[in-house]
């Protein structure tokens, strides 16, 4: 059956597939950032990041040298921001064991870190025409409905079935476009949410849960454990033209990056003055802002906040407290799209948004 998908699917995707930035050329370190980007963010959002990357980190070299801080400053926006520290480590390991180049190698792309099989595979292929498969989520919908396969997709035994039969038929030469092609007509046509295109599918005449009616039961996929819900009060500390932030532990969630003082449950004026004075801070006026909602992936974050407005400091009992001007904010600390809702009373703009001005 697999075999029998490979050229109607490789001539629909020469003709149909979506010109994308990193499609251009075959460059690795290309694949490499937008495989990496496109984890957990649409293709459309995407876009306008690849472009800033590579050309403020043209190279391996460029990517290992820069300072972290300015590192996920560029990074803003996109979250999951060990995924640019991954890059990171791996661009220096890169440098000194590659010349900073990405093997040629399927095996030691996956030694790298942050590179696992999927990001491994893409590179090989696409860049190197390396015969191996490169299964993702839309690669996996798109041969469960084929096969009409009932295995779970989340469990690394059926990803890995999948890999072993990809990699029995992957067309020598074409393995780039072979994996592309399936990641394609997954994105674009065997979509994951509503009604797939099926007539529209190249391959619809192998496809064994349209010849059923039963694509609506495929892919089966165990169901999320449900977020945690965390109560959180954000306080907007106003000086005048400063805004105080704070920059997050190195290690947990949204390591190293800068954040509103922010504390655990819900807290009420009187609590947030006494926060603020056990701070060494003197509050002048206190103002409620609407309450804000943010989803992780295994949490989310139900925020109240208040601005409170200060008296200059002349020194805080908390050192972790920095001033900062909003322009200064904006440009030079990385902030996550977790506080967008409270930056935007201070006409403070995270990742895409600080760009749009600009076009």
């Amino acid at each position: 059956m697999l075999e029998n998908i490979i050229e109607p699917l490789l001539g629909w995707y020469e003709k149909n597939h979506r010109d994308l930035p990193w499609r251009a050329h075959r460059d690795p370190y290309h694949i490499w950032v937008s495989e990496i980007m496109l984890q957990q963010t649409r293709v459309e959002a995407v876009k306008p990041f690849f472009e800033r990357f590579t050309s403020t980190l043209p190279t391996v070299k460029d990517l290992a040298e820069y300072p972290q801080e300015k590192l996920l400053k560029l990074w803003e926006g996109l979250g999951y921001y060990n995924r640019v520290k991954n890059m990171q480590k791996a661009a220096v390991i890169l440098c000194e064991q590659y010349d900073g180049v990405l093997p040629a190698d399927y095996e030691a792309l996956k030694s790298l870190p942050g590179i696992g099989n999927y990001t491994a595979g893409a590179i090989a292929s696409i860049a190197y025409e390396i015969p191996v498969p490169a299964v993702d989520g839309n690669v996996l919908r798109v041969l469960a409905r084929i096969r009409m396969d009932d295995g779970d997709i989340m469990k690394q035994s059926v990803r890995s079935r999948v890999e072993k039969d990809l990699l029995a038929v992957m067309p020598k030469g074409r393995s780039g476009a072979f994996n592309q092609a399936l990641m394609e007509l997954g994105a674009i046509v065997c979509v994951p949410n509503g009604a797939p295109l099926c007539e529209k599918c190249p391959v619809k005449e192998e496809c064994l849960a349209r010849k059923t009616g039963t694509i609506e039961a495929y892919p089966v996929k165990e169901k999320k454990t449900r977020r945690r819900i965390e109560e959180r009060t954000v306080l907007l500390i106003l000086d005048g033209r400063h805004v105080a932030v704070r920059k997050r532990p190195e290690q947990g969630l949204l390591a190293g990056l800068y954040e509103f003082p922010n504390t655990e449950g819900r807290l009420m004026e009187d609590q947030v003055l006494s926060f603020v004075e056990e701070r060494g801070l003197m509050p002048l006026q206190i103002l409620p802002l609407p309450d804000a909602k943010h989803i992780f992936s295994h949490v989310e974050w139900h925020m109240t906040g208040y601005v409170v407005k200060i008296a200059e400091p002349e020194t805080a009992f908390d050192k972790e407290l920095i001033f900062v001007e909003t322009q200064e904010a904006q440009e030079h600390y990385p902030m996550p799209a977790a506080f967008a809702a409270y930056a935007s009373y201070m006409d403070l703009r995270l990742g895409q948004e600080k760009y749009q001005d600009k076009k």
